[in-house]
């Protein structure tokens, strides 16, 4: 058994809808610009590139079904409402016919992102983690078994906002479906059981303030229903 100089930090993870187990968390990937509508409107041209990740750390990943702490050094903190892959097998090279087999569960998670900081970075050509992969930036809904969804590929994506309805979109609309994700992201990284990716946007993304309700959900999936605490002191 080794021997460690401090403790290390709990293993990062996920609530298992209908279980008391957790589905342990390995890394997240998150897929840019991968419905048209939200690719223009944030000023790009979706037939024009290839899917592109970025990433959160593991322990970035919380419950969607509380409260989320608001972050610091923002003045524009943005919601992107997706749906959630689990991977439960591994995979390495896959071809999009046999992608499917390696997810273990789908769920719902919102990207949150410090638009400001992230402009920043795009306009001086640095990466984007300072903007997406803070403490609590990727609120998530308890993982639920392929068993008992399917692989959905048809249904309503929605969020938001003190019961207004900011984001509306159908995961028939992804410019790269579930498949094609993993198979083009596994030609890169070896996929792992543990691995959450997080599938993409669709239009409508806007700001939070503290105290605002977030609700949303992805049909025949998951819901969620939080509320923004208040800024740090």
């Amino acid at each position: 058994m080794s021997d460690y100089v401090f403790t290390p930090p709990a293993q990062a993870s996920i609530a298992v809808q209908g279980s008391q187990q957790r589905l342990p968390i390995r890394r997240v990937f998150c897929v840019g610009r991968n419905y048209e509508a939200h690719a223009r409107e944030m000023g790009n041209d979706p037939t024009r590139e290839p899917p592109f990740f970025f990433m959160k750390p593991a322990d970035a990943v919380v419950s969607a079904l509380g409260t989320v702490p608001y972050p610091p050094l923002t003045e524009d903190l943005h919601h992107e409402i997706e749906m959630v892959v689990a991977v439960g097998k591994p995979g390495v090279n896959l071809k999009a016919e046999e992608a499917l087999d390696v997810i273990w569960g789908y769920g719902v998670g919102v990207d949150l992102t410090r638009r400001d900081l992230q402009n920043v970075a795009k306009k001086m050509s640095r990466p984007w983690d300072w903007a997406n992969g803070f403490d609590a930036s990727g609120p998530c809904s308890p993982i639920v078994p392929v068993e008992r969804t399917g692989h959905p590929q048809d249904g309503r994506v929605w969020l938001a906002v003190n019961g207004e309805v900011r984001q509306e979109g159908n995961l028939n609309e992804l410019i790269w479906p579930v498949a094609d994700v993993l198979a083009y992201l596994s030609q890169s990284v070896a996929l792992a059981p543990g691995d959450l990716i997080f599938t993409g946007t669709p239009a409508g993304v806007g700001a939070l303030q503290p105290g605002d309700r977030v609700t949303g959900g992805v049909a025949g999936v998951a819901e969620i229903s939080f509320t923004m605490e208040s800024r740090p002191v």
